[in-house]
C-alpha cells in the first residue's frame, strides 16, 4: 500500500480527493490535514510514503511546506495540486523538490497515477501546466525585489517596506521601479498582479 497525506485547507475538496483515492486498491490516505504547518508531524507520525499538497494553505503554503519536507522526510515523495495553472508555481514547486504537480481539476485516474509515478520515483508534470510555464520563461524578478513586491501587495507604503525590509526609501523605490519594468506593467499595481497571476510572489 502506498500510503498518502493529504493536506488541504478546503475541508469538502479534501474529503472528496481522500475518498475518490481510498477506492483504489494500492492507495491509503493515512491522514488529512488542512494547514501547511502541519504536514511534516503528519508525515512523521503515520510514515507516509507521499504527500499530496494543495499550493495555497494557512500556516505553510504547499511550496514552503514541500521544502519543509524534503529536509525532515526526504523518503517521501511530493505531489502539488493546484487550482492556479501559473507558470511560476510549477518552478517554484519542481525547486522545493515537488516530484509531481497537477491541476486540482485532473481526473482520479490521473491523479491516481501521479502517486504512483512519483512513489516509484518518477515526474508526473501535467502537460498542459508544463508547456505553459516553458512559454512563460524563467521568473525575471530578482529574489529582493519579489520581497518588496510582496510587501507592496499588502499595500504598504514604501516607508512601511524599507522599515520592515531594513532598507532605505530610496532602495525600496528603486526594486518597485525595476519590478514595474521587468514585468512590463505601467505601475505597481499592475506589476504586482503580473507577478502574481505568473505565481512569482
Amino acid at each position: 500500500m502506498i500510503r498518502i497525506v493529504l493536506a488541504d485547507d478546503e475541508r469538502l475538496v479534501r474529503g472528496a480527493i481522500a475518498a475518490l483515492l481510498t477506492l483504489e486498491e494500492d492507495l491509503e490516505v493515512v491522514a488529512e490535514v488542512g494547514r501547511g504547518d502541519e504536514v511534516v508531524a503528519a508525515v512523521a507520525e503515520h510514515r507516509a510514503d507521499i504527500a499530496v499538497l494543495d499550493v495555497e494553505m494557512p500556516g505553510l503554503t504547499g511550496l514552503e511546506a514541500a521544502a519543509a519536507l524534503r529536509g525532515a522526510a526526504p523518503s517521501c515523495g511530493i505531489l502539488i495540486l493546484t487550482s492556479f495553472g501559473r507558470p511560476g508555481y510549477l518552478r517554484r514547486a519542481l525547486a522545493a523538490g515537488a516530484r509531481g504537480f497537477l491541476a486540482k481539476d485532473a481526473p482520479v485516474d490521473q491523479l491516481a497515477g501521479a502517486i504512483r509515478t512519483v512513489h516509484r520515483g518518477g515526474r508526473f508534470i501535467d502537460s498542459e501546466l508544463a508547456a505553459d510555464a516553458m512559454t512563460a520563461g524563467e521568473n525575471p524578478l530578482t529574489a529582493r525585489e519579489t520581497d518588496v513586491l510582496r510587501a507592496a501587495a499588502t499595500g504598504a507604503s514604501a516607508a512601511a517596506i524599507a522599515r520592515t525590509l531594513h532598507l532605505s526609501e530610496g532602495t525600496v523605490r528603486n526594486y518597485l521601479s525595476s519590478a514595474i519594468t521587468k514585468t512590463g506593467a505601467d505601475n505597481r499595481i499592475a506589476a504586482i498582479r503580473k507577478a502574481d497571476e505568473m505565481g512569482w510572489l
